[in-house]
């Protein structure tokens, strides 16, 4: 893994927790190149920088207007625009994809009128239209230091989810990319153990990335409706942050775009969950760990059974909503012939005994990764991820995301491995 930058700002006398005063935004029209008319919520400021901010492909929140106000109040210019809303696309993931590069390189161009430098915040898939756009206005303006870099907040490069057993793509703008960037990323987060594949990709066409690892955060933990205190505590010191990681950008610098062979691949629509048999290795990784109760588990010693292998996290709502289910599953089947494991992601000991014991009140094993090994050995995407083992150690089915694992057809599946 990755070695992480860590800020040491925290001394800034700066304080961007709040403000009382009336929202100060005017709205202003931009034509872009292709003639599409954006919106910009524009929060004006006289200091010498200028903040762009892309929301995430969830939209709009409240929160991403308070961010622009709070770093305005500090002297930093704040423009947020709503691309896909521009576009009349649909607040999902794949409309990232649909923003053509010539919109946020319409808007790059605009702000670099200004003056001042610009720096852009992005979150999630939003990443993409963004350095599509730095790229076609490098192109356009190779000798330009208007733009400073771009913080990225849990960023998300691939094409699509893989299923289990396929090789992760990443989009072809991250690799043909030359932007100085700073990714703040939550550890409690599937990209949190993606970040090396990341982070490789974009340092391929010349970025410099620094890493700021958020602990004990979720993704969107500043909009969730299910932020936890401490997410809620840590969205409300956004801006803060987002203030602080400017400065490791590092100075600005005219950067030239390298070669895109072909044009990013668009997304696959996403696919309702079943269980369906497995197109990878069917040798599974080894899988040999402590359990919650301190003895060590190997899959290998579970010969002649059936064992349906599960990663998971508390934190993950499907993992949460899947776990009753599987339970249920293993007293249909019984611990003789069919046994679950549960490969929990680095939490707590304290914290996976409450959970199992007073939330879901689970019986079967627990396997406890805390430094996430099986996790890549396992080549896990997403959570949960579940594989399927059948009696002589061979993966026959997986999938990623949660599922009601007691339905007729699941029962089915499993019962017709263990008559094998």
């Amino acid at each position: 893994m990755i070695k992480h930058q860590a800020a040491l700002l925290f001394c800034c006398s700066v304080c961007l927790t709040g403000s009382a005063l009336a929202d100060p935004a005017q709205n202003r029209t931009l034509i872009t190149s292709d003639k599409t008319e954006i919106t910009l919520r524009v929060y004006p400021a006289t200091g010498k920088q200028l903040f762009i901010w892309q929301p995430s492909e969830h939209g709009t929140q409240s929160i991403d207007q308070r961010l622009a106000q709070q770093l305005a109040e500090q002297g930093i210019e704040s423009w947020v625009i709503d691309l896909a809303e521009s576009y009349f696309l649909p607040t999902i993931e794949s409309s990232m994809d649909s923003i053509p590069a010539s919109a946020y390189a319409s808007l790059l161009t605009d702000a670099a009128k200004s003056g001042k430098e610009i720096i852009v915040g992005v979150s999630g898939r939003a990443v993409i239209p963004v350095l599509r756009g730095a790229r076609q206005w490098q192109l356009a303006q190779p000798r330009s230091r208007a733009l400073r870099g771009v913080i990225m907040l849990s960023p998300n490069v691939f094409t699509r989810t893989p299923d289990p057993g396929e090789a992760a793509e990443i989009m072809p703008i991250a690799e043909a990319s030359n932007v100085s960037l700073v990714i703040l990323q939550p550890d409690k987060s599937p990209w949190y153990w993606k970040l090396e594949q990341t982070v490789t990709a974009l340092r391929h066409g010349g970025s410099s990335v620094a890493i700021w690892r958020l602990a004990d955060l979720r993704d969107r933990f500043y909009f969730r409706p299910d932020a936890t205190e401490q997410e809620r505590q840590a969205g409300e010191q956004l801006a803060l942050k987002l203030y602080q990681a400017i400065t490791l950008l590092g100075p600005r610098v005219a950067r030239l775009a390298p070669t895109l062979k072909s044009d990013a691949p668009t997304r696959t629509a996403k696919q309702d969950r079943v269980l369906t048999a497995y197109r990878g290795n069917p040798i599974p990784a080894e899988l040999k760990l402590p359990t919650l109760d301190h003895k060590i588990m190997d899959l290998q010693s579970l010969h002649g059974k059936v064992v349906l292998v599960n990663f998971w996290a508390s934190w993950c709502p499907p993992c949460v909503f899947e776990m009753p289910s599987m339970q249920r599953l293993q007293d249909h089947f019984g611990p003789g012939s069919f046994v679950i494991l549960g490969v929990n992601m680095a939490e707590q000991e304290s914290i996976i005994n409450d959970f199992v014991h007073h939330q879901v009140k689970i019986n079967f094993p627990i396997l406890l990764d805390q430094d996430g090994t099986a996790l890549q050995r396992w080549q896990v995407f997403a959570f949960p991820t579940s594989y399927v083992v059948d009696k002589k150690g061979k993966i026959r089915y997986a999938l990623f995301g949660g599922l009601e694992w007691d339905t007729p057809d699941i029962q089915q599946k499993i019962a017709a491995l263990i008559q094998e």
